[in-house]
């Protein structure tokens, strides 16, 4: 097994030389504590995992002499399962904790954001990690958010590698999971089938105690093969023979453990036409491809799913070169009650930057003709850009541009 290294690191040392307490938050499994205990390596710092009975149990009981056990500078894992440690944590911050004192990780990341707002406000920065990036796995690790001026584009093009449309797919099929992708865990299937029942066991029975395992299991099944698609609550509903309150519920789950994540439509007061619904991926397309028994990458490519799932795939990239700089990106899609529609659409210094998503290699002009719709809007149009698998750059025109999902 060999380690890859995380675009990440650079910015959990600068944060750590500010704030006394970095929060690392993101979907179980990719890979939060394996990257901090790399950056301890040869450090003071302690490890302490809540994953250990012993150790959760004195975590909630007792919390002040659990930090007394295990002093600053100290790792707390899956710190979601002692949430008492918190207000602890925070008294040693306002006593003068130095920075970097306190690196806490969980795979809850809604019901830890809401406890680190309401206990650290402003003594912990919380950064999200997600499952391996391109840049990482096939380039030089190199990543900054995704920009579309020209110099930009020309710069990513240095730090990655090119591959083909049947390549990609490999990709999409392999997913970007660590433990699998460093070779730690080789069997695919074998991997993912134990996230699933580890997911399901561990973080979903905590978050829904009593939870029907199975069904659950098929419910994730009927989420999965709808990925890039509108939100149908009522569809996944039915498939799995559950009420749409609870698949309401279940999806919320998904959510907050951060398995799936949603691109809300775009709107300002100037375009009152726009649909509401959300449009729903999942973090990881291995997991997708395994979800939806999709058994080779060729299949894949070749099966119903699989413009859906390179638009997954491409949302999820994208959307990674911000997380893997710790910043925010304002992501929406465009759609209306006339039709129109686009695919992403991104905000970023100011500008609205639309963007399509096609499983070819030479995309026509007319895929850019709903772009003009943003000019109505208040926020002007910036640079677009239809992301394909073209192997090379191109343009429809200087304001809007051809590119390579491998150069994400």
């Amino acid at each position: 097994m060999k380690y890859i290294k995380r675009t990440l690191e650079r910015k959990i040392l600068e944060i750590s030389e500010d704030y006394s307490c970095l929060l690392l938050i993101g979907p179980r499994q990719v890979g939060k504590t394996t990257m901090l205990e790399h950056l301890m390596e040869g450090s003071p710092r302690q490890k302490v995992t809540l994953d250990d009975v012993e150790n959760r149990r004195l975590a909630k009981n007792d919390p002040g002499l659990f930090l007394e056990l295990h002093p600053a500078p100290v790792l707390i894992d899956e710190i979601q399962y002692a949430p008492e440690l918190f207000s602890y944590i925070k008294i040693k911050a306002d006593n003068g904790a130095a920075p970097g004192d306190f690196w806490l990780t969980g795979s809850q990341a809604f019901q830890l954001m809401e406890l680190a707002q309401e206990s650290l406000a402003g003594r912990a920065a919380i950064v999200h990690m997600s499952s391996l990036s391109q840049a990482e796995m096939y380039g030089d690790g190199w990543s900054e958010p995704l920009s579309l001026t020209i110099e930009k584009i020309h710069s990513r093009k240095e730090h990655l590698t090119p591959c083909s449309p049947a390549e990609m797919y490999n990709r999409i099929w392999n997913g970007s999971m660590p433990g699998h992708r460093s070779g730690k865990f080789r069997d695919r299937d074998v991997f993912y089938s134990s996230y699933i029942q580890t997911y399901i066991n561990r973080d979903v029975s905590d978050m829904v105690p009593g939870v029907d395992k199975l069904l659950f299991a098929d419910f994730i099944r009927a989420a999965a093969c709808r990925v890039g698609q509108l939100l149908n609550v009522h569809d996944i509903a039915s498939d799995v023979g559950v009420s749409d309150d609870t698949a309401k519920r279940w999806l919320q789950i998904l959510e907050k453990s951060e398995v799936i994540f949603y691109l809300r439509p775009y709107s300002n007061n100037l375009l009152k036409r726009t649909v509401k619904t959300p449009k729903m991926y999942f973090f990881d397309t291995g997991l997708v491809a395994y979800l939806t028994k999709y058994s080779s990458p060729e299949i894949l490519q070749n099966g119903a799913i699989n413009g859906a799932v390179l638009e997954n795939y491409t949302v999820a990239e994208i959307r990674k070169t911000w997380l893997n700089n710790a910043r925010e990106c304002l992501m929406h899609y465009y759609r209306d009650k006339d039709a129109h529609e686009i695919d992403l659409v991104f905000e970023s210094d100011g500008e609205l930057h639309p963007i399509e998503i096609k499983k070819s290699t030479n995309p026509g002009n007319e895929l850019v003709s709903a772009f003009r719709i943003l000019d109505k809007g208040s926020v002007p149009r910036g640079t677009g850009a239809i992301f394909c698998l073209r192997e090379t750059i191109s343009a429809i025109d200087k304001n809007t541009y051809i590119l390579p999902i491998w150069m994400i």
